[in-house]
C-alpha cells in the first residue's frame, strides 16, 4: 500500500511539472493565433475590397465588443465577418515596448509612441484610431478620406512580465500594405523586428 501511494505521489509531481512547462508554450500559441487572426482579417478586408470593387471597413475593438475584429461592407453596412481574439490575448500596448518614432529602438515603422494599443489615423487630428476603410484601389483611408497609416499591438493579458509576447501590425495607408512585427530583446532593452 505504501508503494502504491509513493507511485501515485510521483505521478502527481511529474504531472504538475509537465503542466507548468507546457503553459508558456500554450500562451505563446494563443498570442500567435490572435496575431495571425488580426493580420488575416485585415488582409481579407483589403483583398475583398479590391476584388469586389467596394469599400470594406475593419473595426478593431477593445470596448464595445472586447477583443474583436469586425469586417463590414461599406455601402450596405452589412457585417460580413466578426473575429474574436483568444480570451488571454488583447489589443494591448505593454509598458516597456519602444516608444520613440524616430530613435532606436523605435516603434514599428515609426508609427505612434507605443501608448495606444490601436493607433491608426496617424497625424490626423480627431481621427478615429480603430476604424480602417479599405478602398477598391487597395488603399486604406479613414471616414474623412485621409490616408490611414497606423499600428496595432497585441499581447498576452494579465501581467506586464509578458512583454516578450508582444506583436504588432503596421498599415501603410497609401498602398494598404500590412507588415508584421514581433518584439526582441537585446540586453535590458526591447526592440521591434519585422517578421
Amino acid at each position: 500500500m505504501i508503494e502504491l501511494m509513493i507511485v501515485v505521489a510521483l505521478i502527481l509531481v511529474v504531472t504538475a511539472f509537465s503542466v507548468m512547462s507546457i503553459r508558456p508554450a500554450l500562451q505563446q500559441n494563443d498570442v500567435s493565433e490572435g496575431f495571425n487572426q488580426t493580420l488575416m482579417a485585415m488582409r481579407q478586408a483589403r483583398d475583398t475590397a479590391v476584388a469586389q470593387r467596394q469599400i470594406y471597413i475593419v473595426t478593431l475593438s477593445n470596448a464595445a465588443v472586447p477583443n474583436s475584429i469586425t469586417i463590414t461592407q461599406g455601402s450596405t453596412g452589412t457585417v460580413t465577418n466578426t473575429y474574436f481574439l483568444p480570451t488571454d490575448v488583447a489589443f494591448l500596448a505593454l509598458a516597456g515596448i519602444p516608444i520613440s518614432p524616430a530613435a532606436f529602438p523605435q516603434t514599428p515603422d515609426g508609427f505612434g509612441t507605443g501608448a495606444n494599443a490601436i493607433d491608426f489615423d496617424q497625424a490626423i487630428a480627431g481621427g478615429v484610431k480603430n476604424v480602417i476603410y479599405f478602398y477598391p484601389d487597395g488603399s486604406a483611408q479613414d471616414a474623412a478620406g485621409n490616408i490611414n497609416n497606423g499600428v496595432t499591438y497585441l499581447a498576452l493579458t494579465g501581467n506586464a512580465g509578458y512583454i516578450n509576447t508582444s506583436r504588432a501590425i503596421t498599415l501603410w495607408g497609401a498602398t494598404g500594405r500590412l507588415r508584421a512585427w514581433h518584439i526582441e530583446r537585446s540586453g535590458a532593452n526591447y526592440y521591434w523586428r519585422q517578421q
